[in-house]
C-alpha cells in the first residue's frame, strides 16, 4: 500500500545554499530552516513546512568538539580572507578551502567546487564537496566525499571551528520533516543515508541508521528515519519488533511523535496484532492541531482498513466517508466507497 503523505522526494531540490557575507556563516535548506552554535550546545531544528512546527534536537557536542584540538581564533574581517602574510603560512589545502568558500560567498558555485575539491582530502571540504554535488544531484560523487569525511571524523569540523564559520545543513527524513545538522557523525550518515534510499540501497541506508542509533536511540531524528527505513519491509517481524519497542516511549506530544505513532501501529498491523494498532492509531488521531491533514488522514485511512479487516465493516466505512469528504482522492477512497464510475 503506497503512503502518500510520507512518498520519498528527490533530496536535491531540498539542498539550498547560501553564505551570508555579513557574518561569514554557511548554510543548506529552506527558508526557516536553521542549525545554531552556542557555547550551550548546538540545536538542530526540524521542521514542518506549512505547520508552523519546529522540531528541536540538542547536540550533546559543543560548537568546537569533534576529536580535534581547538584551533586559534580568526578575527571576523579575516575569515574569508587570508592577507599575504598569511597566505604564506597558510597550508596549500586549507588555502583551496577558504578559496571554496569565498567563492560560494560570492555565488561562483563552480569556482567553489573546484577549489574545495583541490582541497578534498580535508574533511571539511570534503563534507562541503559533498553538499554540493549532493544539491546537483551528482548522488555517487557526493557519496565518495561524504565517505570520506566520515573517514576522517576526528577532524570534520575543525576548519569550520577555525574560522568560525557556522556550516548548516537540511535533510529531508521525510517530505515533510526536515533535520537540519552540523558537520558531524550524525549529520554526514544522515546524508549518506538519504542517498542511500534514493539509489535503492536499503542494507547501506540501515547500517548508518544502526551506527546512528548506538549513538543516540533516542535522538527522535535518528528514530523517525529507523522506523520510516524499517516499514519498507513490514514482513521482517523482527524488525517490527524492534520498531514497536523503540517506540513504546513515544506519547503524542509534536507533529514528529504522531508520524512515529503511525509506524508504530503499522508494526503493531504487521506482527499481527490488529487490536493493538487501532488503539495506536486512535492515539495518534487525538491530537489534531498542527498536524499536517495528509498525516491526520493517512493514520485514519490505515485504522479503517483494519476495521474493515476485522470485520467491522460499518465502522470502516464511516471512516472512509470522512476521508472522502475531506479528499476524495486520497488513496483508493472513491474505490472504496464505490464512488467511481
Amino acid at each position: 500500500m503506497p503512503f502518500r503523505f510520507w512518498r520519498r522526494v528527490r533530496l536535491a531540490p531540498g539542498v539550498t545554499l547560501n553564505l551570508s557575507k555579513s557574518n561569514a556563516s554557511l548554510s543548506f535548506g529552506p527558508r526557516g530552516a536553521k542549525y545554531t552554535i552556542s557555547p550551550r550546545g548546538n540545536r538542530a531544528t526540524a521542521g514542518l513546512p506549512g505547520t508552523g512546527m519546529f522540531y528541536t534536537v540538542h547536540d550533546r557536542q559543543r560548537a568546537g568538539r569533534g576529536g580535534a584540538a581547538p584551533a586559534p581564533s580568526v578575527p571576523q574581517r579575516d575569515r574569508l580572507k587570508l592577507g599575504f602574510f598569511q597566505r604564506l603560512m597558510t597550508p596549500a589545502e586549507e588555502k583551496r578551502f577558504i578559496d571554496g568558500i569565498r567563492a560560494l560567498n560570492d555565488g561562483d558555485q563552480d569556482a567553489a567546487l573546484a577549489a574545495l575539491e583541490e582541497a578534498g582530502d580535508l574533511p571539511d571540504a570534503a563534507w562541503m564537496t559533498g553538499m554540493i554535488r549532493l544539491r546537483r544531484e551528482e548522488f555517487d560523487r557526493a557519496r565518495a566525499h561524504f565517505e570520506h569525511a566520515l573517514a576522517r571524523l576526528g577532524d570534520l569540523g575543525t576548519l569550520f571551528a577555525k574560522y568560525e564559520i557556522a556550516a548548516q545543513a537540511s535533510l529531508p527524513i521525510t517530505s515533510d520533516i526536515f533535520a537540519h545538522v552540523f558537520p558531524r557523525e550524525r549529520g554526514t550518515r544522515l546524508a549518506l543515508v538519504e542517498i542511500a534510499q534514493l539509489e535503492g540501497r536499503h542494507a547501506d541506508a540501515m547500517a548508518h541508521i544502526e551506527r546512528l542509533m548506538e549513538i543516540d536511540a533516542t535522538d527522535p531524528v535518528v528514530l523517525l528515519s529507523f522506523a520510516e527505513l524499517a516499514l519498507d519491509t513490514p514482513d521482517d517481524r523482527a524488525l517490527m519488533d524492534r520498531v514497536v519497542r523503540a517506540t513504546v516511549h513515544v506519547e503524542n506530544e509534536t507533529p514528529v511523535d504522531t508520524a512515529l505513532l503511525l509506524y508504530r501501529g503499522r508494526a503493531l498491523a504487521a506482527l499481527g496484532m490488529p487490536d493493538a494498532a487501532i488503539d495506536v492509531f486512535t492515539l495518534a488521531n487525538r491530537r489534531r492541531k498542527d498536524r499536517p491533514e495528509g498525516l491526520l488522514h493517512q493514520i485514519r485511512y490505515d485504522r479503517a482498513v483494519l476495521y474493515e479487516q476485522s470485520g467491522q465493516r460499518a465502522r470502516a466505512r464511516s471512516e472512509f466517508e470522512r476521508i472522502y469528504a475531506a479528499d476524495p482522492v486520497f488513496e483508493d477512497i472513491a474505490q472504496r466507497l464505490g464512488t467511481t464510475p
